[in-house]
C-alpha cells in the first residue's frame, strides 16, 4: 500500500510540473554547468558544437545567446577555451556557442596543398581539392539554434554572432542569411575582399573589426590612416559591399583615440539604429583579442556593444 501512495504521488509530482505556464525543462537533461560537448545530424554529417552554461542560467528566464566562430584550422573547443567568451558569459549570465567548421582538403595560390577546417564563405582564397564536398554551414548552424531550443530557454530576440578570420568572412554571409536570427554581428579579422551586393533578409548591425599591426617586420599602418584605408582596395571593395547590400550611408564619421581604437561608423539611410562600423585597432595582429595576445580584450568589448540590439517583435 505504501509503495502505491509513493507512485501515486511521485505521478501527480510530475503531472503537476507539465501545466501550461510551468517552467519549460529540458527533456533529455544532458547538459551540466560549465563546458558541454554536443553533436548533431547535419545533410548526413555528425557536427560538433561546444556549449558554455552559466552558473546563474535559470530555465525561467529566457538568456541571450553569443556564437563566436573559429578561423582556419581552428576548431570549436580552441574557442571556447581562448576567446574570452566563455568568461564574459559567465560574468553577463550569456549562453555561449562554439561550433566547429569541416575539414577539407585544399589548394591554396602559392600551388600547396592541406588539410584544414574552414567555413563555407562567399569568397576564399583556397579553392577545394578534387573530390571536396563544401558543406553548408548555413544549415548547420541554423540546426545548432534548433537543438538549443530544445535544450534551454534561449532568447531568440537577442541572439548574437562573432566571427575571427575565415570565421568573420563566415560571418558576412551569417549577416546576410541569417538575419532573421541574429540581431547583430561581429566580423573580426576577416569579411570579403569582392564587392559584391547581397539580399539579406532584414538590414542588420555589423562592426568589422582589425588591427593595424602586420607580421614580417611590415611597419604598422598609421592609426590616422583609416581615413584613406576606407577608400583603398581590398578595403574598399569590402566596405561597399556592406553599404550596398545594407541600405546604408556612402559617409562615415570617425570617432575614437588613434593610441587604442579609430572607428568610422557609417548609418542606415531609412533606419537611424542601423550602423556599420569599421574599427582600426592598435598594436593588433592578426588574432582575435582576449587580454593575454593583446591589451583589449574583445569579448567584452564586442558585448557591450552587441548587447544594445535585439530584433524587431
Amino acid at each position: 500500500m505504501k509503495r502505491l501512495v509513493l507512485l501515486m504521488v511521485t505521478i501527480f509530482a510530475f503531472l503537476s510540473c507539465q501545466k501550461d505556464g510551468e517552467v519549460r525543462s529540458n527533456a533529455t537533461n544532458d547538459y551540466e554547468i560549465g563546458k558541454n560537448r554536443f553533436t548533431l545530424n547535419s545533410n548526413g554529417d555528425v557536427r560538433e558544437y561546444y556549449v558554455h552554461l552559466p552558473v546563474s542560467y535559470n530555465e525561467s528566464e529566457a538568456i541571450p545567446v553569443v556564437f563566436m566562430l573559429h578561423g582556419s584550422s581552428g576548431d570549436g573547443e580552441r574557442f571556447y577555451n581562448i576567446s574570452g567568451w566563455k568568461e564574459v558569459g559567465e560574468i553577463e549570465n550569456i549562453l555561449t556557442i562554439f561550433p566547429s567548421s569541416w575539414e577539407y582538403c585544399k589548394q591554396f595560390p602559392n600551388g600547396s596543398q592541406g588539410i584544414t577546417t574552414k567555413w563555407n564563405i562567399y569568397a576564399d582564397d583556397a579553392s577545394y581539392c578534387p573530390g571536396q564536398n563544401p558543406r553548408d554551414d548555413i544549415h548547420f548552424l541554423r540546426d545548432i539554434i534548433d537543438q538549443l531550443n530544445e535544450k534551454f530557454n534561449i532568447d531568440s530576440r537577442r541572439t548574437y554572432l562573432v566571427g575571427f578570420s575565415n570565421g568573420g568572412a563566415m560571418a558576412l554571409r551569417c549577416a546576410m542569411e541569417m538575419s532573421d536570427i541574429f540581431a547583430a554581428v561581429v566580423e573580426s579579422a576577416g569579411s570579403t575582399s569582392i564587392e559584391a551586393t547581397y539580399l539579406p533578409n532584414r538590414n542588420i548591425p555589423v562592426t568589422y573589426q582589425i588591427g593595424n599591426a602586420n607580421k614580417d617586420g611590415v611597419p604598422p599602418l598609421p592609426m590616422q590612416s583609416l581615413d584613406s584605408l576606407l577608400n583603398t582596395s581590398p578595403f574598399k571593395r569590402t566596405i561597399a559591399t556592406h553599404i550596398n547590400s545594407f541600405d546604408l550611408e556612402s559617409t562615415y564619421t570617425l570617432s575614437g583615440d588613434s593610441n587604442d581604437i579609430i572607428t568610422a561608423t557609417y548609418k542606415g539611410i531609412s533606419d537611424s539604429v542601423l550602423e556599420f562600423n569599421v574599427r582600426l585597432i592598435k598594436d593588433l595582429e592578426h588574432n582575435y583579442p582576449n587580454g593575454i595576445n593583446h591589451p583589449m580584450k574583445g569579448a567584452e568589448v564586442n558585448w557591450e556593444w552587441l548587447k544594445q540590439f535585439s530584433l524587431p517583435e
